[in-house]
């Protein structure tokens, strides 16, 4: 016979707190997407067949720089989360979705850092 209450059995196994704060960053990175896409999709099309040189000289302009790196800060923070909205959903073991979870961070944050920092050689070295 368990003599626990029922809220004693259910504490600790509730809401981590960031359903929320995950569902609205998700709808913001998703608005912000549509814009930043849409001038990406018109930047690659105004460049297809441009020689290296001018496709360079494009990006080094700070606003170009700018969008792009907002495309994408917003894309990966956006493909972070639903990821791990994935994972939590079908991973079931705790420790597998430990790993899961950290190599998904660690994965945005490897492939933001290479993407940004190609994008800001571009825009300072030229």
């Amino acid at each position: 016979m368990d003599m626990r209450t029922p809220l004693k059995k259910v504490r600790g196994l509730g809401s981590a707190k960031e359903g929320t704060h995950h569902f609205w960053v998700q709808r913001m990175t998703a608005v912000a997407l549509v814009p930043l896409f849409v001038l990406f999709i018109i930047f690659i099309i105004a460049h297809i067949g441009a020689p290296y040189e001018e496709v360079v000289a494009s990006l080094a302009n700070p606003f170009i720089a700018v969008l792009m790196g907002l495309m994408i800060i917003a894309g990966l923070v956006h493909m972070r989360i639903g990821m791990q909205e994935i994972i939590d959903d079908y991973v079931h073991g705790e420790v597998l979705k430990l790993v899961a979870v950290m190599a998904n961070t660690f994965f945005t944050v490897l492939i933001g850092g290479l993407c940004l920092f190609a994008i800001l050689k571009i825009a300072f070295v030229g």
